[in-house]
């Protein structure tokens, strides 16, 4: 079921994708405005970012997953616990894709084949596309007619589209369109940025 502001102001979005595709870098990209060129195995994150517009309160939590997915009880409760999602692929790795299906049927099982969940298909390393291994045609076709779901090409390295995840998600979740132009402020990761398990996190926002 999509997410009424009058309901919740604390969201959780889940950045889901084999490994590789550069999860981790979009959501630094996001947070930090840094790319980082070197590979770093990435176990699942939780960052926290807090908003304060026109009296509204918001927070919301940036879910970063391990790729290898080694733990199918976690993440089964980690999607169960999430409110919107990303399925990160690499347009230059046409396995990638192959998970972001898989991933994809996990979610609506998960949820009850919910067809409302808030699913951005992201095509990363787009700056990539001189080594293309799958049709943004096909793809797009497969993503927009088929699912449902909206695409978006990003580059990580390059900052294209990047905001334009956050935005989506949060507007699928009908959360206010003013909330926008906060994502571009670019801020730091909490102090505390170790992993932390989605049972763990019980904090909310309310809505002033």
């Amino acid at each position: 079921m999509s997410l009424s502001v009058k309901e919740k102001s604390h969201i959780r979005l889940m950045f889901l994708g084999a490994a590789g595709v550069g999860k981790t870098s979009l959501i630094r990209r996001f947070l930090l405005d840094t790319f980082e060129t070197k590979y770093r195995r990435t176990v699942d994150e939780l960052h926290i970012k807090e908003y304060n517009i026109s009296g509204m309160k918001m927070q919301m939590d940036i879910l970063d997953t391990s790729g290898s997915y080694d733990f199918p009880a976690m993440r089964k409760l980690s999607i169960k616990n999430s409110d919107a999602f990303a399925l990160v692929y690499a347009v230059d790795d046409a396995v990638s894709f192959e998970t972001v299906k898989s991933l994809r049927d996990e979610i609506l099982e998960i949820k009850e084949d919910n067809k409302l969940i808030p699913v951005v298909v992201v095509g990363n390393k787009c700056d990539n596309k001189g080594e293309l291994q799958v049709s943004s045609k096909d793809i797009v076709s497969t993503v927009e007619v088929e699912w449902n779901n909206k695409h978006i090409e990003t580059s990580a390295k390059t900052n294209e589209n990047v905001a334009e995840i956050f935005s989506e998600l949060l507007q699928q979740a009908n959360l206010p369109s003013r909330l926008s132009p906060a994502l571009r402020r670019r801020e730091t990761f909490p102090k505390d940025n170790r992993a932390k398990p989605p049972m763990n996190k019980t904090n909310s926002c309310t809505i002033s």
